[in-house]
């Protein structure tokens, strides 16, 4: 007999919504907002492994490159008229000047014939202007804030900067993924970087954020699919 947890395992989920707006959480990690044509991905980490190199501790050097065609992917994919980068976009300060030239043209044409908003973020709030783009604090659409921190209390907002991920138990044991977890009204964002690091949205770091008498939902990322999963079947680490 398959456990409440396995079958929520297996019930897909891309549509989330939050208020009145629909969204398509996609297996890469970002979220679509189709009435806008806007692709929003959070904490992106640009040259992570070019920052650990500065302090002598080795990583490939294949994480820019990684990431940024996996936004390749989306933006044929959706071919969206706004990106929304949410922050943490480069690793740290100087991420902008160390990213190397084919790395730059390549952002440059999923740049190109779309606008693009760099939300500032902790590890990156300047950003070189040659990178081209805008550069915000936070943005407001249609009732619904882009931000890098989730803040509590407030309406409709989008974030990222907590990594969540989801460890659900399976067949075989539990497994352990990133994860969009939303209660309807806030949506906190998984990270999308290669190197990014992933917080379980168990931790206490995730407490206030939303109000406990609501349905709160990881949606889970599968290699193909998303997957709903209700936080109470979601386990801690």
């Amino acid at each position: 007999m398959n456990s409440p947890i396995r079958e929520c395992w297996q019930s897909a989920a891309h549509a989330l919504a939050l208020g009145q707006a629909s969204f398509v959480a996609d297996p890469l990690g970002a979220l679509y907002w189709p009435q806008e044509r806007l692709v929003a991905v959070a904490d992106l980490h640009l040259e992570k492994g070019s920052s650990y190199a500065l302090r002598r501790v080795f990583l490939p050097p294949y994480d820019t490159a990684t990431t940024l065609a996996a936004l390749s992917v989306l933006i044929a994919r959706y071919a969206p008229r706004a990106v929304v980068a949410l922050g943490d976009s480069f690793h740290d300060v100087g991420g902008g000047e160390r990213l190397g030239s084919a790395d730059r043209v390549l952002l440059a044409r999923l740049q190109s014939g779309r606008d693009w908003i760099w939300i500032a973020g902790n590890h990156d709030p300047v950003l070189p202007a040659d990178l081209g783009g805008m550069r915000l604090a936070e943005l407001e659409i249609g009732g619904i804030l882009f931000r890098h921190k989730p803040e509590q209390g407030g309406g409709a907002e989008i974030a990222g900067h907590l990594h969540p991920t989801a460890r659900v138990a399976g067949a075989t044991g539990s497994v352990r993924r990133r994860c969009f977890v939303t209660n309807g009204t806030r949506c906190v964002l998984p990270a999308f970087g290669a190197f990014a690091g992933g917080l379980n949205l168990r931790d206490r770091a995730f407490a206030g954020l939303f109000e406990p008498r609501d349905p709160i939902f990881a949606h889970v990322l599968g290699r193909e699919r998303v997957y709903r999963v209700a936080w109470d079947q979601c386990l801690p680490d």
